[in-house]
């Protein structure tokens, strides 16, 4: 977990609907970042799971991206905040996220596209925003950003609406703002 993710998520917080259960897929605090990378503080009186492909720090539960065991329209909010580059099939992983994903929720996925190779527990995409545009094509909406230099960003941001689109006004406001600082 990077400060601007953890910056960005914090606006997803403040500035979208967010409904329950909050999932998050990726949780497992690696070496380093126990306590920095837990998110529920930041959705606090929210019900949250934690779900990875490995046991660990954050992770409540052990689920597989490719095939979600938890049932259609379940979840309020998913979050995949710096996991899909380690997702081998990550076009699977959107429609399987979109099907578990109760109409009205929202998606919302970040990666970073200049990083060296770091395997949790392997390493196989680095992705664009056009690349973030594809996957969230399930979606009835998105919003697709990214952070850094214009044409090599080092973060990508997105967002999938299942169902109706939000009022964004103020969120995009902001994240003008966090793009600015990064």
């Amino acid at each position: 977990m990077r400060d601007t993710i953890k910056h960005f998520v914090r606006l997803v917080a403040e500035f979208l609907p967010i409904h329950e259960p909050i999932v998050e897929f990726g949780a497992l605090q690696v070496a380093g970042q126990q306590g920095f990378a837990d998110l529920r503080p930041l959705f606090p009186g929210k019900q949250y799971l934690g779900t990875d492909v490995r046991a660990g720090p954050g992770v409540d539960r052990i689920l597989d991206l490719h095939n979600i065991d938890l049932d259609a329209e379940s979840v309020g909010t998913a979050l995949a905040l710096e996991t899909l580059e380690h997702v081998e099939f990550p076009h699977r992983a959107l429609q399987e996220i979109h099907r578990v994903l109760r109409p009205g929720g929202i998606a919302v996925i970040t990666s970073h596209m200049n990083c060296p190779i770091h395997l949790h527990p392997s390493d196989y995409w680095r992705f664009t925003p056009f690349g973030f545009v594809s996957l969230l094509q399930p979606f009835s909406e998105s919003y697709v950003d990214s952070a850094g230099e214009q044409d090599f960003p080092h973060t990508i941001v997105g967002i999938g609406f299942k169902g109706g689109r939000p009022p964004l006004d103020q969120f995009l406001s902001e994240i003008q703002r966090w793009k600015a600082q990064q």
